[in-house]
């Protein structure tokens, strides 16, 4: 997901002035482990409801298990008759009771589930979805149905355990009017003509995954196969009447990104990899897994920096925040704050060093510019997707400097080899903040919780003023380094230095390290400097002004 995308997203300040003060909320319930959804659904072009069948099968975890919750949105006065209403739960052709009030679908067992059973719970029903998918008209005045559940909108439309903490592979059978195509999860099945001029359409993705993740496109598209990677489809799903802008827009660099982040961090989770251009998202995009949405407004037929940039972004997510997912919403950085930085890399790698460093500081600015609207938002925090935004700018931008600032601390190679030993050890499954750190922490003998706790778990933006001045006598440079956070609590930081000479002299390098409120620091010289600058290869998120003494 690229900030900002939806119209929540465009709300996401308004609720960060709010303290975190309450951990993910969500009634997580590990007895349950649903292993496939498999969802039919009936579209029409005269009625924005929608008629449902949803399969669930569940592995149940522990015994006497005797009733378990789902999420789905139920029709109520405040909703304005829109909500979804359950009509049927059969579970080996028994009919089950079921309680369905306040969002939480609670199905009991007919009798005592054990240990190890494996059941499939089939649930009826209909209505029109609040939120979640959305069916309205795109730029073109032409009907869509298009997805977007993130954070925990999938409720509105599907009955799932709507958190990242669950996974599970997933099917769609979608029967709407023949004038459509539809994209979805994985990989086609099935097209077929029905009567009554309607088509059947049969996605499905064998690689388990979150259900806001869980993706459904419906439109007049058109379709273009771009080519492959490792024999999975790269495809081009764009609005028929923007063929010709969408397929050049499209074109690249999506196998480019794909070749990049294999190499760098591991192998690509899914089977094809769409990109789909969508009137469900505001501005930016959304990295539902293996079929990327992207705002309609992004496709120009001009092949945009902006367009680009936002590929790389969504196709990094597939990587983290996809097949690596947070465990909670306190953990959000682990998605976002790795597209972002993971972006980055990238752009290093396609477009040279320069572009990265520009990257960085822009994201620098912005940081400061987050922190002046709101001093005190922690990256890693207690925060429920049930109560407000997870995320924030700073979430991104904050994450990607110390994702940029660990890799410096490591060295690149150990870097590397940290994030490639991470990625396996959670492939397709869940991670968190402290197996992130633990994992790295493999590849360097430093402690990295220190680290990682000022820079994530503090709101502080770091300020350091360094006043200098030579001194003839002794052939010295004295400096004395100044540090000011928004807290007392301070900073342990290295500042690199680099120093100019007139005469074409080699710059001299050095680096201080301060841990107290005011540091000096003595540097012999056997002349005045011209310039001093200070973090000259962008390796610090500070703020700093040199300042000579005159």
């Amino acid at each position: 997901m690229l900030f900002l995308k939806n119209l929540t997203s465009q709300l996401l300040w308004l609720f960060a002035f709010i303290p975190s003060v309450f951990a993910d909320q969500y009634p997580f319930n590990y007895q349950i482990d649903i292993q496939h959804y498999a969802f039919e659904l009936t579209l029409s072009d005269d009625i924005d409801e929608l008629i449902g069948t949803a399969a669930i099968e569940i592995l149940f975890k522990s015994n006497d298990v005797g009733q378990f919750r789902l999420d789905l949105a139920n029709k109520t006065e405040e909703r304005l008759g829109k909500g979804m209403e359950v009509s049927s739960i059969v579970s080996e052709g028994i009919q089950l009771k079921y309680r369905h009030q306040g969002d939480a679908l609670v199905i009991k067992m007919d009798q005592p589930v054990g240990k190890g059973s494996l059941r499939t719970f089939i649930i009826e029903y209909r209505g029109i979805p609040q939120a979640g998918l959305e069916i309205k008209n795109n730029h073109n005045g032409d009907r869509t149905f298009f997805c977007e559940s993130w954070p925990n909108n999938t409720r509105h439309w599907l009955p799932t355990i709507d958190h990242p903490y669950e996974k599970a592979t997933v099917e769609f059978k979608i029967i709407a009017p023949a004038k459509y195509k539809v994209v979805s999860n994985g990989l086609l099945i099935e097209e077929s003509v029905l009567e009554g001029g309607n088509k059947l359409t049969h996605w499905k993705q064998s690689v388990p995954v979150s259900c806001w993740l869980y993706v459904l496109g419906v439109a007049e598209f058109a379709v273009q196969q771009v080519g492959s990677f490792e024999g999975k489809p790269i495809q081009s799903w764009v609005y028929a009447k923007d063929r010709v802008a969408g397929f050049h827009d499209f074109a690249r660099p999506t196998k480019n990104v794909l070749e990049f982040f294999s190499l760098y961090v591991g192998p690509f989770a899914y089977e094809k990899l769409a990109n789909i251009q969508s009137s469900s998202i505001a501005n930016g995009a959304m990295e539902t897994a293996s079929a990327i949405l992207y705002a309609e407004n992004l496709i120009t037929g001009e092949a945009t920096e902006r367009l680009r940039n936002v590929v790389i972004h969504e196709i990094a997510h597939q990587w983290f925040g996809n097949s690596v997912t947070e465990s909670t919403w306190d953990d959000a950085w682990l998605s976002e704050g790795f597209a972002t930085y993971f972006t980055m890399l990238f752009q290093s790698h396609q477009y040279g060093h320069e572009t990265y460093i520009k990257e960085l500081k822009a994201a620098k600015k912005l940081i400061k510019g987050y922190h002046a609207k709101d001093s005190s938002f922690n990256v890693i925090d207690d925060r429920t997707a049930e109560l407000g935004p997870v995320v924030t700018g700073m979430t991104y931008k904050k994450g990607a400097w110390f994702l940029h600032m660990l890799r410096e601390k490591m060295g690149h190679e150990k870097f590397k080899m940290g994030i490639q030993s991470y990625y396996k050890k959670y492939f397709n499954g869940h991670a968190s903040t402290a197996d992130f750190i633990h994992e790295m922490g493999l590849f360097t003998s430093d402690n990295l919780t220190p680290f990682l706790h000022q820079w994530l778990k503090r709101p502080d933006m770091l300020e350091i003023t360094v006043d200098w001045s030579y001194d003839e006598t002794l052939d010295q440079i004295n400096l004395i380094l100044t540090q000011k956070a928004s807290s007392e609590v301070l900073f342990d930081v290295a500042v690199e230095f680099e120093v100019h000479f007139a005469n074409d002299m080699d710059p001299v390098l050095f680096q201080a390290e301060m841990s107290t409120r005011e540091a000096t620091f003595k540097v012999p010289a056997l002349m005045k400097p011209q310039l001093i600058l200070a973090d000259p290869r962008t390796v610090l998120l500070a703020d700093i002004q040199v300042v000579e003494q005159k």
